[in-house]
């Protein structure tokens, strides 16, 4: 039964060097017309695929759903509560940018009952920052968190990126203690991944991109998982820190192998055991809309294999790991039939171990994720 919805609004004011997330700019964008169509595609949704009659769970992600002006955001906000009932105790969370956020959106949002936030923070040194694309600075976060706790939000989150261009060990220490001065209740902390079609990217390509060597970025990790558990916030997955009770929940249906609604252009959804894909170009997502047909650009069934390969890959982002006894419940074969060889490779090099009725990633494995997962792939 599906208990999570992500909703995607893809505009931004301004578009950052790294990011490869389906976005455009938002000046003389039919942003009106895209949320009517976005309200008719939860319908139909909900309609194609039911859900339980109480989510756990929304995600507004972008992009930037708060570069909608209040009137939009307003709309926004009614549509979902409209198409979706939120469990008493739910999670409800908007993505903001530091300093983009006026008092009036933010009560807009905790009056719609949004109980979370997740700022994209990126950095606290306001050099880096500025060579990353971003357009706020340290000082708009203080303001921004501020403005939030005073208007009611406890639960907030802060994104941090490291082994960004020319970025520091001093650099990145001092960025993690600014960022937990602040006394947050979640953290998440990625290393940068060059994608294609990014600002990023094509500088890569003409060798102006420098970034710090590989032993720095494996040192920044170290540095973040140690400081973060000195500060009692638990790292419950590879990137993401919180304390007890604040774990994103949502997050947590994707590395769960849950199902959930993906709606909004270029969103991704897990529905009646497909992966589905919607358009990315905001035409391409309206067009199907106003014919009342989903906007869904592809569809895949996902076979059995492959729902047990990815339940192993995203399950071992926990650091809990993945449980053997819920995969038996859930694909009525014992984890270590079908997966005999990963397992006792990857515990051979140090990588895995099991620890009562969970396989997890060891420290050792945590720096070399990706390649542990890998090894799930085609059994």
């Amino acid at each position: 039964m599906i208990q999570s919805a992500y909703i995607h609004i893809p505009f931004c004011e301004h578009i950052c060097h790294y990011c490869d997330f389906n976005k455009v700019f938002l000046q003389g964008q039919p942003v009106d017309e895209y949320l009517k169509m976005m309200k008719k595609e939860m319908q139909l949704q909900v309609k194609t695929y039911p859900s339980a009659p109480e989510l756990e769970t929304i995600f507004v992600g972008g992009g930037t759903p708060t570069s909608l002006n209040e009137t939009q955001l307003q709309y926004l906000c009614d549509s979902i509560s409209e198409t979706f009932t939120l469990k008493k105790d739910g999670e409800y969370t908007f993505e903001a940018n530091p300093g983009e956020l006026s008092r009036e959106k933010l009560e807009i949002l905790y009056q719609s009952g949004v109980n979370r936030l997740s700022f994209g923070v990126q950095s606290f040194t306001d050099d880096l920052l500025k060579r990353i694309g971003r357009t706020h600075r340290a000082a708009d976060v203080y303001e921004t968190i501020e403005k939030a706790q005073s208007v009611g939000f406890t639960n907030i989150s802060i994104d941090l990126i490291y082994g960004l261009p020319g970025q520091t060990m001093e650099d990145f220490t001092d960025t993690l203690d600014k960022a937990l001065a602040l006394d947050l209740p979640h953290y998440s902390s990625y290393s940068l991944i060059v994608e294609p079609k990014t600002v990023f990217y094509n500088l890569m390509q003409k060798g102006k991109l420098h970034l710090p060597p590989q032993d720095t970025e494996a040192n920044m990790y170290e540095k973040l998982m140690e400081t973060m558990e000195k500060h009692n916030l638990h790292q419950y997955e590879i990137s993401n820190f919180a304390r007890t009770g604040f774990e994103s929940r949502h997050n947590l249906t994707y590395w769960n192998n849950e199902e959930y609604y993906g709606i909004g252009a270029g969103a991704h959804g897990y529905t009646g055991g497909k992966r589905i894909a919607n358009h990315g170009p905001v035409k391409k997502y309206m067009n199907p809309l106003q014919a009342d047909e989903l906007p869904v650009l592809e569809t895949h069934v996902v076979p059995l294999n492959e729902k047990m390969e990815e339940e192993m890959f995203l399950g071992l982002r926990k650091t809990a790991g993945v449980s053997m006894q819920h995969f038996k419940d859930k694909f009525f074969v014992e984890m270590t039939e079908v997966f005999a060889k990963p397992i006792e490779e990857q515990t051979r090099h140090g990588l895995l171990v099991q620890e009562n009725d969970f396989i997890r990633l060891t420290e050792k494995g945590k720096l070399l994720g990706n390649e542990v997962f890998q090894a799930f792939l085609n059994g």
